[in-house]
């Protein structure tokens, strides 16, 4: 994206450059829309559970910036010649049904034959400009939270390669269809300063990214990450998407870690997500609160590491350091 022209305009406050989560076009002093598009091609076996995960993970991007999903137009790409009516339908519904969760509404959108089906949605939310949350928000001896556990990406290639068992996939579906709504209520509630949600770059790619343009560097301490159930085991078995290799080979060399730092932790933390949860930045006297908001309201939550002054380094360790 750094390859693209620079968009000059007062009243862009997030563009492409950033690489942040969503664009941001201010209206007035405490308005402004957030805009962004996201599709996928299916995760798992259900039209309807597909419909939910995509749409989940399309509104994600308003989440993360802070903001608050109005209205959307589907994208949906159909194999008319394999696939039936009655199952477009099933997608269609699973993305209203997350829709409606959030209170926006589906006003529409766009359909193409393709020999691969995607489904997804572009979306424009608000945001008030002076709380919005971005990826160059990250400040300097706070703490990061993350929302939700990884290891979907895992679990679903498992499914494909028919080695992951049902109660994990179950698990996983759980979590790729719980929206960012409350997460991101709780965030900015408690002043969280800057966010990403993390998905296809996971969480070195888009927790580095964050870093880099925020301008400091992050400490993981691996073993408080999350980790959805079975990921671990069919990841030590060899099974890993292709992705993960593609964020592992993009963020190496600004990764560093301990001894104790084991290749399996580093391809659980690089493993490409699929609606994700958030990563946040939070002062210290706030995660606390904020952790034990997210608890109590369902999220498998944890305090991951810290952040320092620095130019977008990634240390993981097992003990963090004191500011």
């Amino acid at each position: 994206m750094r390859s693209l022209p620079e968009t000059e305009s007062p009243d862009l406050l997030v563009g492409a450059l950033s690489g942040d989560d969503a664009a941001v076009w201010r209206l007035t002093d405490n308005r402004a829309l957030v805009v962004t598009a996201d599709f996928i091609t299916p995760v798992v076996d259900d039209p309807y559970s597909w419909g939910q995960v995509a749409a989940a993970n399309a509104i994600s991007d308003v989440f993360a910036m802070g903001g608050k999903p109005l209205l959307a137009l589907n994208l949906l790409c159909w194999n008319t010649a394999e696939l039936s009516n009655e199952q477009l339908q099933e997608v269609l519904n699973g993305g209203h049904d997350i829709a409606r969760q959030c209170g926006m509404v589906i006003a529409g959108g766009h359909t193409v034959d393709d020999p691969e089906p995607k489904y997804g949605m572009a979306v424009i939310g608000e945001v008030d400009p002076n709380k919005m949350l971005t990826n160059a928000g990250l400040r300097a001896d706070q703490e990061l939270i993350l929302t939700k556990p990884l290891g979907i990406g895992i679990i679903t290639t498992g499914l494909k390669w028919g080695r992951a068992n049902t109660a994990d996939v179950a698990k996983a579906i759980s979590s790729m269809v719980s929206t960012n709504a409350k997460a991101a209520e709780i965030a900015v509630t408690h002043g969280a300063s800057g966010a990403t949600d993390v998905t296809g770059f996971g969480l070195l790619g888009h927790l580095g990214r964050a870093a880099e343009e925020s301008a400091v560097d992050v400490e993981i301490v691996v073993g408080n990450v999350p980790i959805i159930d079975g990921a671990r085991e069919l990841a030590a078995a060899g099974v890993v998407p292709s992705g993960t290799g593609r964020n592992l080979a993009w963020i190496n060399d600004r990764v560093d870690r301990d001894a104790g730092v084991g290749e399996l932790d580093v391809t659980l933390l690089a493993d490409a997500q699929t609606s994700g949860g958030l990563v946040f930045g939070i002062d210290r006297t706030q995660a606390a609160k904020a952790l034990s908001a997210l608890l109590k309201s369902g999220h498998q939550a944890a305090r991951i590491g810290v952040t320092h002054q620095g130019s977008g380094q990634i240390r993981l360790t097992t003990v963090a350091r004191q500011p």
